[in-house]
């Protein structure tokens, strides 16, 4: 099992930045890739963007393509998420998760941070 923390979040202005970070402990040598996901109010859990561990691939929503970017640090087993030009749509909680590469999701969740952007 991988057990996940996130840290960073806080109130921002629209237009500002904020960088999140996610730090992996446990299991960590058979991960294949760090996710990111957000939940706001009232709203379905809604996919964010990953990067794959071994090769540092990422993936984004359209939703914040341009804006949002992932990075990997593999020595501190840590996950950034860099959020720039933030929107108050942008306001949710944010969770990283991990996925195994023996599973076929992301099976591991950390407690999730609280980012809220400002108008």
């Amino acid at each position: 099992q991988v057990q996940l923390v996130e840290s960073g979040g806080g109130l921002v202005q629209a237009g500002g930045s904020l960088r999140l970070s996610c730090t992996a402990s446990g299991r960590t040598f058979s991960t294949y890739a760090l996710g990111w996901f957000r939940q706001a109010p009232g709203k379905e859990r809604e996919f964010v963007g990953s990067i794959t561990w071994s090769t540092g691939n990422t993936y984004y929503a359209d939703s914040v393509k341009g804006r949002f970017t992932i990075s990997r640090d593999r020595a501190k087993n840590t996950v950034y998420l860099q959020m720039n030009s933030l929107k108050p749509e942008d306001t949710a909680v944010y969770y990283c998760a991990s996925r195994g590469r023996s599973t076929s999701g992301f099976d591991s969740w950390g407690q999730g941070t609280q980012v809220t952007v400002s108008s």
